[in-house]
């Protein structure tokens, strides 16, 4: 990828695939960059520019049709040795603001860096993660609803 901003744009577009959010509503979380950086670390750039790429690739290749673009993401992308494991950490780490730790048998084929260890990315990623809107609550601890809330069931984002 060319530069910074390119591979945030590459990555809330990946992003926004893999976990059906909106680049507007995932960019709304505050946690595109840290996310970014934490898969960096993880993974390295290699490998981090190469699943941008192919991501692009699969864009450009379904050419707006979900149903093509679903297809070629499974394939390519979820279902491919090096990238799958990376893609389904950054959907976990989307929902739940934490980094899991790669599969030793990824790790040990791809040499990934220090920083792959399961961890929370950020003080806010808990409170941001899209686990919350999907079940339509809030994160307990944080967010309170309001008071008298508990009376009416949660309203879910449309």
């Amino acid at each position: 990828m060319a530069d910074e901003s390119d591979d945030l744009a590459a990555f809330l577009t990946l992003s926004a695939t893999l976990t059906g959010y909106s680049r507007f509503r995932l960019l709304g979380t505050g946690q595109a960059e840290p996310y970014l950086a934490t898969v960096r670390g993880a993974v390295g750039d290699n490998v981090l520019d190469a699943l941008l790429t192919t991501s692009a690739a699969v864009h450009d290749e379904a050419a707006g049709d979900e149903e093509a673009l679903d297809r070629h993401l499974r394939a390519r992308i979820l279902s491919d040795d090096r990238f799958g494991p990376v893609a389904r950490n950054v959907i976990k780490m989307w929902f739940v603001g934490t980094w899991y730790q790669l599969p030793p048998e990824w790790r040990d084929a791809h040499a990934t860096r220090e920083p792959d260890a399961t961890h929370v990315v950020s003080p806010a990623s808990y409170t941001e993660g899209l686990l919350w809107p999907t079940i339509g609550g809030n994160p307990p601890g944080a967010k309170g609803p309001g008071y008298g809330t508990w009376a009416d069931p949660p309203l879910l984002e449309e």
